[in-house]
């Protein structure tokens, strides 16, 4: 029988043994030194952000189709953040030196991650591995810094644990954002994705070693700190070294992924783009790479161009919109009309139209089309364009000479709200042309297309055109020549109109074209048709259909 008579003393469950329940010896008052771990969180949050967002922005760019990336990198790297706090379990008797460690490793993958990532994509063509193991190791690292500073926070003064993790998750968060903002508005446009890592990893290294080098220093034993300071010295001369050698790297690198006759690279505020061949060849010698992707290959552009551009100019074409196109290839066919009064080109990256203008090759390839007076740039998105404001403009033909529509940033100027805009500009009788993808080897895109636009009201006529006939390709659009020499790739097209399918010919006033007639025309129709996908939805803002 309990005897309940006298009360019984409840005694505190005992606190672990360790480092973690001895207040830390500090070299400054306790609140000073709590403001120094907040700031160390602060920071070290917007590095591991900046981290996750290169690791997005690389794997997007190398690989393509950013949905799949940004799922992929964000779970990995959640996961293993869940991975690394369990881990630091194991280091919370000596949170100092684990601390430390791990922002020294920290430091070094993520700011060699972006390097990684690109040699393993231009030596051995695939970088998808690297994308994950890099995400996971990073995502590692991440999880383990928050309960190894709860511990050196909590040893500079107790107070309880919800306080404690609100003040530190409040500058993680912050943190977070300003890593976030800084990415993509300071550190990509400046110093680019390879440098602008590496800086990142700099920091890094200096704040969370610097933290425990000078604020913990006490708790340190001799061997400790000669290890950490080895540590520490040692990422940062690899990262100091990497950042001398970026630029010789990345024009190496590019060899390795364009070949030896790299003309052009730049990078603007929305793609790379890099130009190759002979600086004094002919311009048939000339590729246009636009992130990675090939978009133009002087050897067997006019095929391209001569199928998207002179089907839609039977017809009245006196008013043309050229949505895309800025390396002025569409323009050039539609100019060739003596008739035509005005072409408007939309094009989001004034880098591309930039270039077009005053790369000699390319201007040779596009004929000179932006001195022509009938020629107006407009700089921006195509969308965006199309749904202005007071917008009355009525054109004849509309040529959409966008990417792939695989690319997940062009999915939208794909899509049953961007043909609706795109009618809505047509005058009674006028034809919109689009590129849609090769139905030989993506006949579910290339489908999902014709049937947006048919959602759209408009009627359609579909059709292709075959792609160059030696050697191999690349890009959104081009496979490998297959055996027997025959072309490996086409161009697929959708013609259409808003009272009816429009017919596929060309007039006989049509310019001499060399890849095209109204025969060939027809054949390409029958080919297409055999690839029919019938049934597919169309493809809307709120539920994309391409991949």
């Amino acid at each position: 029988m309990i005897d309940r008579s006298v009360p019984r003393r409840v005694l505190p469950a005992p606190e672990p043994r360790g480092a973690a329940t001895v207040p830390a010896a500090l070299p400054v008052r306790p609140r000073t030194g709590r403001l120094l771990v907040l700031a160390t969180v602060f920071i070290c949050a917007a590095c591991g952000l900046v981290y996750e967002l290169e690791l997005l922005a690389l794997g997007s760019y190398l690989i393509g189709d950013s949905v799949t990336q940004a799922s992929v990198v964000l779970s990995v790297m959640v996961f293993a953040m869940g991975v690394g706090s369990l881990l630091a379990k194991r280091l919370r008797t000596r949170p100092a030196v684990g601390f430390a460690a791990i922002e020294a490793a920290l430091a070094l993958l993520g700011g060699l991650s972006a390097v990684a990532l690109y040699a393993s994509f231009a030596w051995l063509g695939e970088s998808r591995p690297a994308l994950v193991a890099f995400s996971f190791a990073i995502g590692v690292l991440i999880g383990a810094e928050i309960p190894l500073l709860m511990v050196l926070i909590q040893r500079i003064r107790r107070q309880d644990a919800g306080g404690a993790v609100a003040d530190l998750f409040a500058a993680d968060y912050v943190g977070a954002l300003v890593g976030g903002l800084a990415f993509p508005f300071l550190l990509l446009p400046l110093l680019g994705q390879l440098t602008g890592a590496m800086l990142t990893g700099t920091v890094n290294a200096l704040v969370g070693g610097g933290l425990v080098l000078w604020l913990f220093r006490r708790d340190l034993s001799r061997r400790s700190r000669v290890l950490l300071i080895v540590a520490n010295v040692t990422v940062l001369a690899v990262l100091a070294c990497a950042t001398v050698l970026a630029d010789d790297f990345e024009r190496v690198a590019r060899r390795a992924v364009y070949g030896a006759e790299v003309r052009v690279a730049v990078r603007t505020g929305v793609q790379e783009l890099v130009l190759t061949g002979p600086p004094t060849g002919s311009p048939r010698s000339l590729d246009l790479y636009l992130d990675g992707r090939l978009r133009v290959s002087g050897y067997d552009e006019y095929r391209y161009h001569e199928a998207l551009v002179h089907p839609a100019m039977t017809g009245p074409h006196s008013r043309v919109l050229v949505l895309g196109g800025g390396d002025g290839l569409a323009a050039r066919e539609v100019l060739r009309y003596p008739d035509v009064t005005s072409v408007t080109v939309v094009e989001l990256d004034p880098g591309v139209i930039r270039l077009a203008r005053t790369d000699p090759m390319l201007s040779a390839l596009n004929a000179g089309v932006f001195d022509d007076p009938r020629l107006g740039v407009v700089s921006q998105d195509a969308f965006r364009w199309l749904r202005r404001p007071g917008a009355r403009d009525r054109y004849d033909v509309i040529v959409s000479d966008l990417p792939d529509p695989g690319i997940t940033p062009s999915t939208k100027l794909y899509s049953q709200e961007f043909y609706g805009l795109a009618a809505r500009a047509l005058r009674p009788g006028g034809r919109i042309a689009v590129h849609a993808g090769p139905p030989s080897t993506r006949p579910r895109t290339y489908w999902t297309v014709d049937s947006t636009l048919r959602a759209a009201g408009l009627r359609t006529t579909p059709y292709s055109a075959g792609g160059r006939l030696s050697g191999s390709a690349a890009g959104p659009d081009r496979t490998p020549l297959g055996a027997g020499g025959a072309p490996a790739q086409d161009w697929g097209f959708v013609l259409a109109s808003r009272e009816q399918a429009p017919p596929l010919r060309v007039d006989h006033d049509t310019p001499a074209l060399r890849s095209l007639s109204t025969g060939s025309l027809l054949d390409s129709a029958r080919d297409t048709e055999r690839t029919r996908m019938a049934g597919l939805p169309p493809s809307t803002l709120p539920h994309p259909r391409y991949s």
